[in-house]
């Protein structure tokens, strides 16, 4: 099978953001979609292994912000590429509160929901939310999941449901971030990386790249 085909499907880019306790966390989702209108029902994907799960299952609740193409990718890297459970997200990231739920302010719109169910997976939970607020905060071109890739040439953390392993079989060779997967696109293929080079999605110093 070709697991290639995925890539056809439309997605979008977001933050799906709840609470541990009162504390705000949140983590990086391409699988969100509306389910119904009338009322309004929202379901997301969300893998077992990200600590954002725990917490939308024990507050009953999350925010769906969706990102737009002039998001910065420091806040893809620092929500995406790291665990709630080690780092407080929010603390470097300005942001808002809707119904009890943090929203960035840098998005261009925010779906609030309580969840009304859950269906498992092997690997991911989709939870179901009815709607209970929403708006437009910006007028930009939401960030889709095909712009992330060629655009802001962003890679799936393995948690996404979308995430497909790189074909190793190439004979061109990269520097590769070892955390996110970015490829760094330097003037040649066979140049040192700068000493003071970070990675621009997660921001990993130039120890973190392999050559590959």
């Amino acid at each position: 099978m070709n697991k290639n085909v995925f890539r056809n499907f439309s997605y979008g880019v977001y933050l799906i953001s709840s609470l541990d306790k009162e504390r705000p966390t949140g983590c990086i989702a391409n699988s969100a979609m509306q389910i119904t209108s009338a009322p309004a029902t929202i379901a997301i994907s969300i893998n077992h292994d990200n600590f954002t799960n725990e917490c939308i299952r024990q507050s009953g609740q999350f925010a769906i912000s969706i990102l737009s193409e002039n998001t910065s990718p420091d806040l893809i890297g620092q929500f995406g590429f790291q665990s709630g459970k080690d780092v407080n997200k929010f603390d470097t990231i300005p942001f808002q509160t809707v119904s009890g739920l943090p929203i960035p302010d840098d998005c261009c719109g925010y779906v609030t929901c309580k969840v009304i169910d859950t269906m498992e997976t092997s690997t991911h939970t989709v939870f179901l939310g009815e709607v209970t607020d929403g708006d437009i905060l910006k007028d930009e071109p939401p960030m889709t999941y095909a712009y992330y890739h060629k655009v802001v040439k962003g890679k799936s953390p393995k948690n996404a449901p979308t995430y497909i392993p790189e074909d190793s079989s190439s004979s061109t060779k990269h520097w590769v971030c070892g955390v996110c997967g970015y490829i760094y696109d330097g003037d040649t293929l066979f140049e040192e990386l700068p000493d003071t080079y970070q990675c621009p999605i997660c921001k990993v110093t130039k120890d973190k790249f392999e050559y590959k």
